[in-house]
């Protein structure tokens, strides 16, 4: 098969591509340059002419083709975009998600298959299978990466099955030790390279610093909350149907300025996001404050006391019906219908059990156990064992 591979200038998609030459395929490297302002990273230059400098060596090292493609107009549109957008409307999006759906194995799957690929293959820490149904057609399954420190089909979410048949995940079966040291016995520019920080394709960034360049300062206030008025306002009325049970477990508490005390001021709500505690300049408490909402209409910021404090967490949270994305749209929920699954809602947080409902109004996912931090835009994604049955904006 001809393969092209997403050359990042990092280890694991130089292994990648290492790999599946070593399987006997035809493969060809191909750079995307995303990102060509240094203005807003925290390194000396932009992260991207380094990189694709070691995916260059990578390819002369291998004896693969090379070449470098310029997607930096798209990611801008329909990435960093839609950043700014969500930002400003107090909504956490995932860039890395939407790289992925919006980028990878979107834009860059077109330009793959147009020079002749048959599949495009990334360094991502995640596995693929498939069967075939009772109609005889493939079923393309998403699964987790061996390596539990590693997994990284968090990130992939949001794929379908079109993309799935198109892609290959080569070091998905191994664990990061052992990906650097095939690249150690290699000899490979990139063996000791660290993982990359920040934005997908960008680097590392002050997000504040990052925002800026399109949502402007606005001076607020930042309201403590305590603990006292969060248990008032969360008392179970009783329920006459699990519907409006999963409406009021997944509804955020609405406070007041008045609700609490002004303890401090910030530059732009939009700065921030629920469950932060650094850069609020907040003194004189024990524990650390943390975000647990913000009015962005009235440009302020809800904190409470430690990382236990109740306000900051929820035990349902509610998803759109046009929000709501299926890997697997054999398993897709009908009106009425639960499932008992494995769910997370950021990347490297351990699976919490949890229950699926879908509605004609909406879909929720309720947590056997309450879950910290939970914010519009995140995505959560839902697991049956080790595999990926699909993912949603949370609203």
């Amino acid at each position: 098969m001809k393969i092209v591979v997403g050359l990042s200038g990092g280890v694991d998609s130089s292994v990648a591509a290492y790999l599946l030459q070593q399987q006997g395929h035809e493969v060809v490297g191909l750079f995307m340059r995303n990102w060509n302002d240094a203005s807003v990273t925290l390194e000396d230059e932009c992260p991207w002419i380094e990189d694709s400098n070691d995916a260059l060596m990578v390819a002369q090292k291998l004896g693969i083709p090379f070449q470098v493609i310029d997607m930096s107009e798209l990611y801008k549109e329909r990435i960093v975009d839609y950043m700014f957008a969500e930002y400003e409307k107090g909504r956490t999006p995932n860039p890395d998600i939407l790289c992925n759906r919006e980028v990878k194995f979107d834009v860059f799957l077109e330009t793959a298959l147009a020079l002749g690929a048959d599949k495009v293959a990334t360094g991502h820490y995640a596995r693929l299978d498939s069967f075939k149904d009772e109609n005889g057609k493939e079923i393309y399954q998403l699964l987790a990466g061996k390596d539990n420190n590693k997994d990284q089909s968090y990130f992939l979410c949001q794929l379908n099955q079109n993309q799935l048949s198109k892609a290959l995940f080569p070091i998905g079966e191994l664990t990061k030790p052992e990906v650097r040291e095939i690249a150690k016995e290699l000899g490979l520019v990139t063996a000791e390279k660290k993982d990359s920080q920040g934005l997908c394709f960008i680097g590392k960034v002050s997000l504040p610093e990052f925002l800026k360049q399109q949502l402007q300062p606005k001076e607020g206030e930042i309201v403590e909350i305590f603990d006292d008025f969060v248990e008032f306002s969360k008392e179970k009325p009783l329920f006459s149907s699990k519907l409006e049970e999963l409406e009021f477990l997944s509804s955020k508490i609405k406070y007041r300025k008045s609700d609490g005390k002004v303890i401090g001021k910030h530059q732009g709500a939009q700065y921030y996001t629920i469950g932060q505690s650094k850069g609020l300049g907040i003194g004189g408490h024990k524990e650390s404050c943390f975000i647990i909402n913000r009015d962005m209409e009235n440009n302020i910021l809800y904190v409470g006391e430690g990382k236990n404090f109740p306000g900051l967490y929820r035990k349902a949270l509610k998803i759109e019906n046009s929000e709501v994305h299926w890997i697997r749209e054999d398993l897709r929920l009908q009106h009425g219908e639960s499932m008992d699954v494995m769910a997370r809602i950021r990347y490297r947080q351990p699976l919490e059990k949890a229950t699926l409902y879908q509605y004609g109004n909406a879909f929720y996912i309720e947590f056997e156990n309450p879950q910290s931090a939970i914010a519009e835009g995140q995505f959560a994604a839902w697991y049956k064992d080790e595999e990926l049955l699909g993912s949603g904006v949370i609203s």
